[in-house]
């Protein structure tokens, strides 16, 4: 019996690939789909995820397969709501994560929108992470197999409805594993580098590009200490990142850290390592990831960016739609904008935005109260 029909979110990179050819090899009638995202004019070349030489590839991986391949054209979408979305952050004081809108509205909704009118009855992408599926139950969300390329932390912002439309066929693989299929089936793709950089920035410093579409950012202020004496100069607010030792430009017996900033006045917080972190943070508009928030406080292991160790912690769900979360041992880098995600056993259960102010206290009444 044939298998349902597929779209494979391709981007000419060995994941997607590999995702590919592992569905057909599985009996999905499997459908390539490219994206067109946006680049600033004169850098189409440098945008890693959809350059010339990337549709490239996907076409040729596509052909090789002997698969339909479609390209979509989602600039005007993409700048609107991705790299708005990096603007905004920064201009509200945040340090946002836009990979976070792209897989909720430009992958998993403007995509899997095109996917469905074509037919499909489900879409994959080369992510490293897992589903489960039972019969009557949420679909579930759990960290890949290979720790190292685990992606489960951009993909908490999914819901129920996208969820049981998701296919991830790596999510019990390994990089290499992956590397070695790709090889095998002599994919163009195989030995494609990799790249963190955000897509649309084409290899450049971030704090060049908001130089050049919102230089009213870079306002010079204070930079102070949590007494409010002034210790120097800065060149804009957005250069900094909570912890950021190096460029700060003051010269002290010990190492200075940037602690805080203080958007109202303009001010730059520094102090010394020991003064860094913080053990609570609230983090907002959560999506939980069953469609059902928890009727109560849990433990749980909590990432506060991509890149960090989980941590264990305690979370409260609260009735706005926030969420208070309890670190056990204080956490150095906690920034507004990034987003904390909350993992039970592995299984993402929900994550949402760290809010701008934090160690807020939280009543009893304010705690969420679910019907079991």
């Amino acid at each position: 019996m044939t298998k349902p029909k597929v779209v494979v979110a391709m981007s000419g990179g060995v994941d997607s690939s590999v995702a590919a050819a592992l569905l057909q090899q599985q009996g999905y009638e499997v459908i390539g789909m490219m994206l067109r995202l946006w680049s600033e004019p004169g850098k189409e070349m440098s945008n890693r995820c959809c350059t010339p030489a990337a549709m490239n590839i996907a076409r040729r991986v596509a052909g090789q397969l002997g698969i339909p391949f479609y390209a979509v054209n989602a600039q005007q979408s993409f700048r609107n709501v991705v790299v708005q979305y990096f603007l905004d952050g920064y201009a509200a004081g945040q340090t946002p994560n836009p990979c976070l809108a792209c897989n909720r509205e430009i992958r998993w909704d403007f995509l899997l929108s095109r996917a469905l009118a074509l037919g499909a009855d489900y879409m994959a992408t080369g992510h490293y992470v897992r589903l489960t599926r039972k019969e009557g139950e949420p679909v579930r969300l759990f960290e890949a197999v290979d720790a190292h390329k685990d992606q489960s932390y951009v993909l908490h912002v999914l819901n129920q409805e996208k969820l049981k439309h998701a296919i991830f066929p790596l999510g019990d693989l390994t990089k290499p594993e992956v590397r070695k299929i790709a090889a095998d089936l002599d994919l163009p793709a195989a030995i494609s580098k990799e790249s963190q950089d955000l897509c649309f920035l084409a290899g450049q410093d971030y704090r060049d590009f908001l130089h050049r579409h919102q230089p009213e950012l870079e306002k010079p202020g204070s930079i102070i200490d949590n007494a409010g004496n002034q210790l120097g100069e800065h060149a804009g607010l957005v250069h900094y990142t909570i912890g950021q030792r190096k460029g700060l430009g003051i010269a002290a017996a010990e190492p200075l850290y940037v602690l805080g900033k203080d958007h109202s006045t303009n001010s730059l917080v520094v102090g010394y390592k020991h003064e860094l972190g913080n053990s609570e943070l609230v983090a907002e508009t959560i999506n939980w990831v069953s469609g059902v928030a928890p009727s109560q406080s849990f433990d749980a292991e909590v990432k506060n960016r991509y890149s960090a160790r989980k941590a264990a912690a305690r979370v409260t769900p609260c009735a706005d739609g926030s969420a208070k979360v309890e670190f056990v041992d204080p956490i150095l880098d906690i920034t507004p904008g990034q987003a904390a995600v909350f993992y039970v056993n592995g299984e993402v259960v929900g994550g949402g935005i760290i809010a701008a102010q934090q160690a807020v206290s939280i009543q009893t009444a304010d705690v969420l109260e679910v019907p079991a």
